[in-house]
């Protein structure tokens, strides 16, 4: 039978094959909700470690996100990466599933009730630098966001839903189609995190000292990405802030600045964003049980209501951010942006 906890005994033996000190405790993480996920601190003698178990994905799947998260740490990107046990390996099979020894970063969880600017500024200065370092990324990804794979996702999620939820289908049918048709595929791509949120960001401060989790990491939108982080992170008492958003916009401008074409796609990279989750955590919700169950219902609840606003039929401050990226676009800035990108190649 497979194990259902990580003890202290397992934790001594992954002490020995990843030649770390000696463990002095072991405790649960809360995994956020990640179905299939479970993660434990170890702490040692001298220092603590985190031991990630997943039963999400194979050997191969999480080699590619070990190699990419590898490649950041070596360019000085602010993750976290796996260490190697006394055989070079990141990755080993442990009661079915995949395990991963990091060392503890120095940091606590993003709280989204009290980010501060200077907080939002960090994270869109961390997006930017992710989008700019990975251009030296050869080995790409699968995207996990196109169109067509969110779309099949909806079909199969469609067919499961009640009776009672008719009136949610018949917008998310309609959104789908509107999507289809008014989606612009021909914007900047590469690698990107795909999943940027609270629960993802390590904070000291007002310094993101960590972006985590690169399992939904592959090749997509740059504005997609942004848009998911909006979506997330400037969302709040039921409408979008508008502080929120110019602080984190800021900072990726800081480093990459939007082009023309990507502010006039901003909005609907929004509703596709929220599309996508509220389809993606329903598919979540099939395959949950118990607490864990409600907590997902909550997640679509929310993003539904993201969805709505961003499709002006309730308000949620949507004009004053719409205003934003209509003025947002700087001609000047943006040219001399690509001159010294030219001149550096």
């Amino acid at each position: 039978m497979p194990k259902s906890e990580f003890t202290k005994r397992d934790a001594t033996a992954v002490a020995a094959e990843y030649g770390l000190p000696k463990i002095n405790a072991v405790k649960p993480v809360d995994n956020q909700g990640d179905i299939g996920c479970s993660q434990f601190l170890l702490e040692a003698t001298r220092g603590k470690f985190i031991v990630d178990l997943d039963g999400r994905k194979s050997e191969l799947e999480l080699k590619r996100e070990h190699d990419l998260v590898l490649f950041l740490r070596k360019h000085g990107y602010p993750c976290r990466a796996p260490l190697a046990d006394r055989r070079g390996r990141h990755t080993q099979e442990f009661a079915g599933k995949q395990l991963s020894v990091y060392r503890r970063i120095d940091g606590h969880e993003l709280n989204p009730n009290s980010v501060t600017p200077g907080q939002l500024e960090s994270i869109g200065h961390v997006m930017a630098d992710l989008h700019l370092i990975t251009k030296a990324y050869k080995k790409g990804g699968e995207n996990h966001f196109s169109f067509d794979r969110v779309a099949e996702l909806y079909d199969s999620v469609r067919g499961r839903l009640p009776s009672y939820m008719k009136k949610i289908v018949r917008t998310l049918d309609e959104e789908l189609d509107y999507l289809e048709n008014y989606l612009e595929m021909k914007l900047p791509k590469g690698t990107i995190h795909g999943d940027v949120r609270p629960s993802r960001l390590l904070v000291k401060g007002d310094k993101v000292v960590a972006l985590l989790r690169f399992e939904t990491a592959g090749r997509g939108k740059f504005i997609l990405d942004l848009a998911t982080a909006v979506n997330s992170l400037c969302f709040e008492d039921g409408q979008y802030n508008l502080k929120r958003f110019e602080a984190l916009i800021a900072g990726y401008e800081s480093l990459r600045t939007l082009s023309l074409a990507e502010w006039d796609a901003f909005p609907n990279e929004l509703r596709f964003s929220a599309f996508r989750f509220t389809i993606a955590r329903l598919n979540d919700f099939f395959a949950a049980s118990g607490d864990l169950r409600n907590q997902i219902n909550k997640d679509v609840q929310d993003f539904y209501e993201r969805l709505l606003i961003l499709r002006r039929e309730k308000d949620g401050g949507m004009e004053s951010m719409l205003m934003a990226m209509a003025t947002g676009y700087d001609y000047r800035k943006y040219q001399k942006v690509k001159a010294v990108e030219r001149r550096s190649r």
